[in-house]
């Protein structure tokens, strides 16, 4: 079996990142020992820096370190012309981009904390044939992918 692969959106990376317990700390300690794969795109990167940025300057060097330890996969943004084809695939238009980047990544899970547009409309991961939930969720299942394959 190969490694589950996991697509963050930028609310489940930073959660991850500054709290020191919870799921999705817990899926980037994961992706550290080599038992999960994180994918991510130049979009989640860019909107990450800006609100630490903002919010924590300071803990800038930290989240940069944080994602090196990870050994997570950055993917280019989708170009506009995807990001066109697929308007409509969810309500909010700015998360679009995160969608369609998460299925060229062929991820097996989209983990966000964002349910009113991701998680609670379920055309959403019908459209996009993802599987899409909290990191909670994600952790669910990733439990479950690793004792099938033992």
């Amino acid at each position: 079996m190969s490694k589950p692969d996991l697509f963050l959106d930028s609310n489940a990376l930073i959660t991850g990142i500054i709290s020191d317990k919870g799921a999705a700390r817990v899926l980037l300690l994961l992706a550290e020992a080599g038992h999960i794969s994180l994918t991510i795109s130049e979009q989640v990167i860019a909107e990450t820096e800006r609100i630490i940025a903002k919010k924590q300057p300071k803990a800038l060097p930290a989240y940069r370190t944080a994602l090196r330890n990870t050994g997570l996969r950055i993917l280019p943004d989708p170009t506009p012309t995807e990001v066109a084809f697929y308007k409509g695939i969810i309500q909010d238009e700015d998360d679009v981009p995160i969608v369609v980047a998460a299925m060229n990544a062929a991820t097996d899970y989209l983990v966000t904390f964002n349910h009113r547009d991701f998680v609670d409309d379920p055309n959403v991961a019908i459209k996009s044939s993802l599987r899409i939930g909290t990191a909670g969720e994600a952790l669910a299942w990733v439990r479950a992918q690793i004792v099938q394959s033992i």
